[in-house]
Parts: structure tokens; C-alpha cells; sequence
């Protein structure tokens, strides 16, 4: 067996580590990170890898993920990826070369695994998605526009009143599954939707649509678009002067989108979400400790879909410690009691416990003003 050194517990690409001649499994816990490394949501790459270090190095301290010591596997999940993804999730189990899957991309990538997983590792899902998982063996730890958005939504009608909303996002399942929420809870607020917009990735302007929005005369706009997309569509509002007229809302803007806008193009802008990297909460202060520790000042910046990484692996060690095999048999909406370590707070207990969640405002490059809802 390979020693069980610090380096070889860092994080391998998927061509060095075919190339290492050590896929067949070793004495380590291998888990497959799953996230975008290029097109639209590459932008999140950094923060993800570099939170999922922090549960590694935390995790290794003391037994690991099932008395082995955890390496981690990044892989590109982004819809714009060269291989498809299934082929290499389904050789990679094939060949007993991962034990575990955690994964942060898009929910059309989670649906295109879920039918090739099958329950033969267990599949921990991080970032908000639209509800309704229920594939055994697959674990979605995120929140739902019940969570995030209509309480976001409900704050907004309350401060700002908007009598005509637009939703613009990309096309699949997740902007398609929250507008429709959107438009179910704003019927109860007596508001018109104007406009209803989906979008492929990496289009090539946003003008059109942005053109197309400030026409709909709508005063509000609730923006699902993904990654570099919504960094596109944020400059080009801001260019053309819209938050003169309109607020805009995100479920998925983070920092490192929030700095690649610019500050004259944030006016107005609203993200909620259950994780801030500047919200000042014991948890957070102590997660924001360790993760300059091992990555010093100027580390990627915290931020939600980072953290989910963090939370995902602890997430695993904590399944497959307090339940064993019993994954094979369950899944999200089971609620399994498991109690894990977060960069929000101790998160788990009952199965049913939920983190806040914060409607945060856009002031400069950063979050400010959160509003717990």
C-alpha cells in the first residue's frame, strides 16, 4: 500500500491521477469532488476546492472517513465539460477507484448521475437546489426556494412594494423549478409577472436580454442565471443604468461573482442565501479561522457553494459513521439524523434542523446589511 503521506492526501485531477497508475483503490478514502472547472460556472472552482481542503485537513487530524485517510479526486463537472461526466463517475466505481461522490454543479448534471451512480457509493449533493430529491443513495444538503426564496421574495414586496416582476434565467431545471415557485408566491402578493426569460449558458451577449427587460417595464427582477452568465448580465444592467428602476434579487450570486460585476454595476442588487462569507456569527469566525489558516490572506473568497464543500464531506463522515451502509437504502427525504460540521453552525441533530437563511445587500464588492429571514 501507498504511504499515507500530506502530499499524497492533496487534492488530484482526474488526468494525474489516471495517469498515476493507482486507480485501483488504495488504502485512503478517495472522493470524487465533483465541481465546474471551466464555462459558465468555472468561477466558483477556487472557492470549492479550496473549502473542501479545510474539511480534509480537519477530517485527517483524527480518523479520516471511515478509518482511512481522505483524498480528494476533482473532476470537471460543468455542463460545458469535454467528457461526459457519467462515463467517467461510472468507470472510476467501476473500478473501485472512488468510495464516495460529494458534489457541487448544477442540478442537470445531478439528474444525468443519479442514473448512473445507482446507490453503488453514497452521492452527497451541496449547493441550493430545486427540492424535491429523492434518489436513494443521493443526499441533497442544500436549501429550496421554500427555504431562500419566498422568504426573500416576501422582505422585498414588504421594503420595496414592486408591483411587476420579470424572472430571467438559465434553461434547466433549477431556474425553471424556482420561477415557478416565484410565480405561485407572488399570486398570493396580487403582482404581475412581465416577463419570463431562459437563456443557454454562455450566451454571447446580454444585451437583447436586457433590452428585452427594461421594456417589460417590470420593477423587479428575480435573476437565475449561473456563474460568469450572471457576472455578463450584471455589467450590462448596470451599464444601462437599471437599477434606477428595477431591484434585482439572486438565490445564486456570490462573492467571487459579486467582484467580477464591478461595484458600479451592484445598485440595488439583493442575494439570499444561508451562508455569507462576511456574516458575523461565532460559527462563521471560527470556520473564516481555520480556512486562512491552511490558505492564508489571500485565499479565494468564502462563499456559499464553497462552504457546501466543506459541509458535504463532513456531511459524508458523519453518514456513513453514524448510519454505516444504511445509505443504500435512503435518501434526502428520509432526513436521516446526521449531525455535522459547518462554516454556519453544528448543523444535523433531529434530521430536520434547517440553517438560517439571509437576505443580504450588494454595497461596493461585498455582502452587507444581512437580514435574517
Amino acid at each position: 500500500m501507498a504511504p499515507q503521506t500530506a502530499e499524497a492526501m492533496m487534492p488530484i485531477e482526474l488526468a494525474e491521477f489516471r495517469e498515476s497508475g493507482l486507480l485501483a483503490r488504495q488504502s485512503c478514502f478517495r472522493v470524487a469532488l465533483l465541481i465546474p472547472l471551466c464555462g459558465s460556472a468555472g468561477i466558483w472552482a477556487p472557492s470549492c476546492i479550496s473549502s473542501a481542503q479545510v474539511a480534509v485537513e480537519e477530517l485527517n487530524r483524527q480518523a479520516g472517513i471511515d478509518g482511512r485517510k481522505v483524498q480528494l479526486i476533482m473532476i470537471d463537472a460543468a455542463v460545458e465539460a469535454a467528457e461526459p461526466i457519467e462515463e467517467i463517475i461510472n468507470d472510476l466505481i467501476d473500478m473501485g477507484a472512488i468510495d464516495a461522490i460529494v458534489g457541487m454543479h448544477i442540478s442537470a448534471i445531478r439528474q444525468r448521475l443519479s442514473k448512473v451512480v445507482r446507490q453503488r457509493v453514497p452521492y452527497i449533493y451541496t449547493p441550493l437546489y430545486e427540492g424535491g430529491e429523492t434518489t436513494t443513495g443521493l443526499f441533497a444538503i442544500g436549501e429550496t426556494p421554500q427555504e431562500q426564496l419566498g422568504p426573500a421574495i416576501t422582505r422585498l414586496q414588504d421594503i420595496y412594494k414592486p408591483r411587476k416582476w420579470a424572472l430571467i434565467g438559465n434553461d434547466y431545471v433549477w431556474p425553471r423549478s424556482s420561477h415557478s415557485y416565484a410565480k405561485s408566491h407572488l399570486k398570493s402578493f396580487d403582482v404581475d409577472v412581465v416577463m419570463e426569460s431562459y437563456v443557454p449558458f454562455g450566451l454571447s451577449s446580454m444585451k437583447p436580454v436586457v433590452e428585452a427587460l427594461d421594456a417589460s417595464g417590470a420593477d423587479a427582477v428575480l435573476v437565475s442565471l449561473v456563474g460568469q452568465d450572471a457576472v455578463n448580465f450584471n455589467r450590462m444592467f448596470g451599464r444601462m443604468g437599471m437599477h434606477k428602476s428595477m431591484i434585482r434579487l439572486s438565490c445564486a450570486m456570490e462573492e467571487n461573482g459579486l467582484m467580477a460585476c464591478g461595484a458600479g454595476n451592484l445598485e440595488r442588487l439583493f442575494a439570499v442565501s444561508s451562508y455569507f462569507g462576511a456574516v458575523a456569527t461565532e460559527a462563521n469566525a471560527a470556520f473564516k479561522e481555520r480556512y486562512h489558516a491552511l490558505h492564508g490572506d489571500f485565499a479565494p473568497a468564502l462563499n456559499a457553494l464553497g462552504q457546501s464543500t466543506y459541509e458535504g464531506l463532513h456531511y459524508l463522515a458523519s453518514l456513513l459513521h453514524d448510519h454505516g451502509d444504511l445509505w443504500r437504502v435512503s435518501s434526502t427525504r428520509d432526513g436521516l439524523p446526521v449531525r455535522y460540521s459547518s462554516g454556519r453552525t453544528l448543523l444535523g441533530g433531529d434530521g430536520n434542523a434547517r440553517p438560517s437563511v439571509y437576505l443580504a445587500r450588494a454595497d461596493g464588492m461585498q455582502f452587507c446589511d444581512f437580514k435574517l429571514l
